[in-house]
């Protein structure tokens, strides 16, 4: 309806009120003038509420055309996309499952992941937020193979609430505003890239990013954070199965936490979605945290177990305690340890990476330095002869280029 046909309808009942008000004034001019404008007013009214009703049915016949309009059109994609994949001679994955199957398998696990965050409503206390490396997306900034500009909007400015932290977080969550960054693992001393970390960042509507040092202490309080981390896990994903669409010899580190991994009902999901996408497996190396590991129980090691049946990879990071258990680490197929460059610099340290740097290269693990900087700390670095390096001198943080 448009904007005239609303000015016609209230100037059609204005006019009938003033009317009859007008009309039983002049037919009875000695009762009270005021029982006159009142009977007007009473039309005037009844039609605004008449008004009222049809504005609304008018509305919902218009939603109800747009809804039939989108369901159409989803069943056309959905026929569209299964002619698509049928055209491609039925590519199956090593395990005999199609690929409409592994994406049908990746589009439910995403459905039932956005489901939890849209029924989890938590009161509004404020509360601090503080840091913490999240899993399957990330804490700090990025490089990659394909890549766009960063977007504009820089970290958000000014204080937000808890409330409207969350709010902010489940909106850009639910809208597929998460945007992957990538950092790469070079080769020492050439310098090339073998690997990229993943990180992730968190748009607000305006376009602002969420910072995770905003949001994370939040989500863990609330019961959030292992949604918010297995969301980020497919979206890693999804950009691992866009390189290999390119034909991009390349893998990818993506954090996972013990909040995921505890979480059963999403890992299941995971695991027959990996299953459905066995030819991507060789391409991500999950990375867990000292503390996670050496905190995790039984339920976690079978989790990891099971994750290296299927073919994953494991590194470990956030290394505090260089008295590292090797044995325990090969059983569980890590072949990746990263170090802080400080750590590994330390004098007081120098005989304990020696001694570790002998029996990693004698096992078979892969030691990467974190942090490098500066020309001069990577000059440090390739004094003490490790072959992986990562920081910001090997590249910019650098924005990936949305899958699809």
């Amino acid at each position: 309806m448009t904007l005239l046909t609303h000015a016609v309808y209230a100037l059609a009942y204005l006019v009938a009120g003033l009317s009859v008000g007008a009309a039983l004034w002049a037919a009875r001019p000695e009762a009270d003038p005021l029982v006159a404008w009142l009977t007007g007013g009473l039309v005037v009214l009844a039609g605004a509420l008449v008004h009222d009703v049809v504005t609304r049915l008018e509305r919902e016949r218009q939603a109800a055309r747009r809804i039939n309009r989108l369901h159409d059109r989803v069943e056309e994609l959905a026929r569209l996309l299964e002619q698509r994949l049928g055209a491609d001679g039925g590519d199956t994955q090593p395990d005999g499952g199609s690929r409409y199957d592994a994406v049908m398998q990746e589009v439910k696990l995403l459905q039932s992941l956005v489901a939890r965050l849209t029924e989890r409503r938590a009161p509004r206390p404020p509360a601090p937020a503080a840091d913490r490396k999240p899993a399957g997306g990330g804490a700090t900034v990025p490089v990659p193979p394909t890549a766009e500009p960063p977007t504009p909007a820089g970290p958000m400015a000014g204080p937000m609430d808890e409330a409207a932290v969350l709010e902010a977080v489940r909106d850009a969550l639910k809208a597929d505003r998460i945007d992957i960054y990538l950092q790469p693992i070079v080769s020492l001393p050439q310098r090339k890239h073998r690997f990229y970390e993943v990180f992730s960042r968190v748009r607000a509507a305006d376009g602002h990013q969420i910072m995770p040092d905003r949001y994370l202490d939040i989500a863990q309080r609330k019961g959030l954070i292992a949604t918010i981390d297995n969301l980020l896990l497919v979206r890693c994903v999804q950009l691992i199965r866009e390189t290999e669409r390119r034909q991009h010899a390349i893998g990818f580190f993506s954090n996972i936490s013990a909040a995921t991994l505890a979480d059963a009902d999403f890992m299941r999901q995971f695991l027959n979605m990996m299953a459905q996408n066995q030819a991507l497996v060789p391409k991500l190396v999950f990375e867990l945290s000292q503390h996670d590991l050496q905190a995790g129980g039984a339920v976690t090691m079978g989790i990891l177990s099971q994750l290296a049946r299927l073919g994953f990879r494991f590194s470990m990071d956030q290394v505090t305690d260089l008295a590292i258990d090797l044995d325990r680490l090969l059983r569980h197929e890590f072949r990746c340890i990263k170090l802080d460059r400080a750590l590994v610099l330390d004098p007081a340290n120098a005989d304990r990476i020696k001694d570790l740097r002998r029996r990693c290269a004698a096992e078979g693990i892969d030691l990467i330095i974190e942090k490098i900087e500066t020309e001069s700390q990577l000059v440090e670095v390739l004094d003490t002869g490790f072959d992986f390096g990562q920081g910001y001198l090997f590249g910019e943080p650098r924005l990936s280029r949305k899958p699809g």
